[in-house]
Protein backbone atom coordinates (compact mmCIF):
# COMPACT_ATOMS: atom_id res chain seq x y z
CA UNK A 1 0.00 0.00 0.00
CA UNK A 2 1.36 3.75 -1.17
CA UNK A 3 2.57 6.05 1.73
CA UNK A 4 -0.31 8.57 1.17
CA UNK A 5 -3.44 5.82 1.38
CA UNK A 6 -1.75 4.10 4.08
CA UNK A 7 -1.78 7.21 5.95
CA UNK A 8 -5.59 7.83 4.82
CA UNK A 9 -6.18 4.88 6.61
CA UNK A 10 -4.12 5.06 9.95
CA UNK A 11 -5.46 8.70 10.03
CA UNK A 12 -8.55 6.99 10.29
CA UNK A 13 -7.86 3.86 12.77
CA UNK A 14 -6.17 6.46 15.58
CA UNK A 15 -9.13 9.05 14.96
CA UNK A 16 -11.36 6.24 15.54
CA UNK A 17 -9.89 4.24 18.07
CA UNK A 18 -9.20 7.38 20.27
CA UNK A 19 -5.30 6.48 19.41
CA UNK A 20 -4.00 9.91 19.71
CA UNK A 21 -0.82 9.11 20.95
CA UNK A 22 -0.35 7.88 16.98
CA UNK A 23 -0.65 11.70 15.64
CA UNK A 24 3.15 11.90 15.65
CA UNK A 25 3.28 9.31 13.25
CA UNK A 26 1.12 10.22 11.24
CA UNK A 27 1.06 14.41 11.24
CA UNK A 28 4.23 16.20 10.55
CA UNK A 29 5.45 18.34 13.19
CA UNK A 30 4.61 21.49 11.83
CA UNK A 31 1.22 20.05 10.04
CA UNK A 32 -0.90 22.83 9.17
CA UNK A 33 -4.45 22.38 8.37
CA UNK A 34 -6.34 25.15 5.97
CA UNK A 35 -9.74 24.47 7.45
CA UNK A 36 -8.73 25.36 11.26
CA UNK A 37 -6.30 27.93 9.78
CA UNK A 38 -3.55 26.23 12.81
CA UNK A 39 -0.22 24.83 12.67
CA UNK A 40 1.18 21.87 14.93
CA UNK A 41 -0.23 18.50 15.78
CA UNK A 42 -1.24 19.76 19.53
CA UNK A 43 -4.44 21.51 17.31
CA UNK A 44 -6.20 18.67 15.61
CA UNK A 45 -5.15 16.29 19.43
CA UNK A 46 -7.53 19.00 20.78
CA UNK A 47 -9.90 18.88 18.06
CA UNK A 48 -10.26 15.16 18.03
CA UNK A 49 -9.99 14.95 21.55
CA UNK A 50 -13.37 17.45 21.24
CA UNK A 51 -15.08 15.66 19.04
CA UNK A 52 -14.72 12.48 20.77
CA UNK A 53 -15.63 13.72 23.97
CA UNK A 54 -18.76 15.72 23.17
CA UNK A 55 -19.88 11.93 20.86
CA UNK A 56 -18.67 9.56 22.01
CA UNK A 57 -19.87 7.12 19.22
CA UNK A 58 -18.35 9.14 16.76
CA UNK A 59 -16.88 7.07 13.75
CA UNK A 60 -15.53 7.66 10.32
CA UNK A 61 -15.48 5.42 7.19
CA UNK A 62 -13.39 5.78 4.21
CA UNK A 63 -15.66 5.66 1.06
CA UNK A 64 -12.85 7.10 -1.44
CA UNK A 65 -8.93 7.30 -1.73
CA UNK A 66 -7.23 8.77 -4.68
CA UNK A 67 -3.55 9.07 -4.55
CA UNK A 68 -2.06 11.53 -7.28
CA UNK A 69 1.98 12.10 -6.14
CA UNK A 70 2.01 13.64 -3.01
CA UNK A 71 -1.49 14.31 -2.92
CA UNK A 72 -4.47 12.16 -1.40
CA UNK A 73 -7.70 13.20 -1.72
CA UNK A 74 -10.53 11.12 0.43
CA UNK A 75 -13.92 10.92 0.85
CA UNK A 76 -15.42 9.92 4.23
CA UNK A 77 -18.61 9.84 6.16
CA UNK A 78 -18.95 10.38 9.61
CA UNK A 79 -21.86 8.41 11.81
CA UNK A 80 -22.63 8.47 15.38
CA UNK A 81 -24.40 11.92 16.33
CA UNK A 82 -22.41 14.32 14.19
CA UNK A 83 -23.40 12.54 10.90
CA UNK A 84 -22.25 14.20 6.95
CA UNK A 85 -19.30 13.35 4.61
CA UNK A 86 -15.86 15.38 4.44
CA UNK A 87 -13.71 15.57 1.12
CA UNK A 88 -10.00 16.20 2.16
CA UNK A 89 -7.01 16.47 0.19
CA UNK A 90 -4.26 16.37 2.11
CA UNK A 91 0.23 16.49 1.11
CA UNK A 92 2.29 13.84 2.69
CA UNK A 93 6.12 14.89 2.92
CA UNK A 94 8.35 13.06 4.66
CA UNK A 95 5.98 9.90 5.29
CA UNK A 96 3.67 12.33 7.15
CA UNK A 97 0.79 14.26 6.49
CA UNK A 98 1.99 17.83 6.33
CA UNK A 99 -1.08 20.13 5.03
CA UNK A 100 -4.24 19.04 4.78
CA UNK A 101 -7.27 20.95 3.20
CA UNK A 102 -10.96 20.11 3.54
CA UNK A 103 -14.85 20.62 3.24
CA UNK A 104 -17.68 19.04 5.23
CA UNK A 105 -21.49 18.25 4.96
CA UNK A 106 -20.90 18.32 8.85
CA UNK A 107 -23.26 20.67 11.05
CA UNK A 108 -21.03 23.69 12.76
CA UNK A 109 -19.96 22.86 16.28
CA UNK A 110 -21.90 25.11 18.61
Amino acid sequence: MDTGRALAHRMHEAFNGDNFAAMPEIFAADFHSHPMGTTGIEHIQASWHAMRTRYPELRTTIEDVLVEGDRVAMRSTVRGGLDGTIMEIFRVADGRIAELWGVSTLPPRE
